[in-house]
């Protein structure tokens, strides 16, 4: 079925479906987005964002901030690092996986949605899904119990196919 920009129905679930980026593609993407949020694109933001996408598997920021000091060649606080992700969070340059306490870089940084994390308990790898209909579902149980503002994190925990 070609996508015409919006959800669409497999298997009765309304996905979501992205033009996935990667490598300078995606840097530009996470800048692009960063200063349309009225953020400025530094060289530490830059570098950190560089690691976080190259990582298959979600990172925390201790291990980001030992590869960004190998590669400045200068110790980076691992607090220095939080603070950026945060930042990265905030503005859908990254996604936060909660039971890991780990990121992972955001493929399609321009889209705003809730997804979900699939992530394998033998290897680690967390795959993303978009499902529209879940999330919403999630907002309207979340409000009917009077719940504002809301940001769901859905994880899933399990084994990948490649493990099973």
């Amino acid at each position: 079925m070609p996508f015409d920009g919006k959800a669409f129905i497999i298997g009765g679930m309304a996905l979501h479906h992205h033009h996935e980026r990667g490598g300078e593609d995606l840097l530009k993407a996470a800048k692009a987005t960063l200063q349309k949020a009225g953020e400025q694109w530094t060289d530490m933001r830059a570098v950190i964002f560089d690691v976080l996408a190259e990582h298959s598997k979600p990172a925390s920021a201790y291990d980001i901030a030992d590869l960004v000091s190998r590669r400045r060649g200068k110790r980076v606080a691992p607090n220095s690092v939080y603070r950026i992700l945060d930042l990265f969070v905030t503005t859908n340059l990254a996604r936060r996986v909660e039971s890991a306490n780990a990121y992972v870089a955001n493929s399609h940084p321009g889209c705003l949605h809730d997804c979900i994390f699939l992530i394998c308990d033998e290897c680690g790898i967390a795959t993303h899904l978009d499902n529209d209909d879940l999330s919403a579902s999630v907002r309207e149980a979340a409000q009917v119990a009077g719940f504002v503002n809301l940001r769901p994190m859905i994880e899933v925990r399990g084994k990948c196919s490649n493990c099973d």
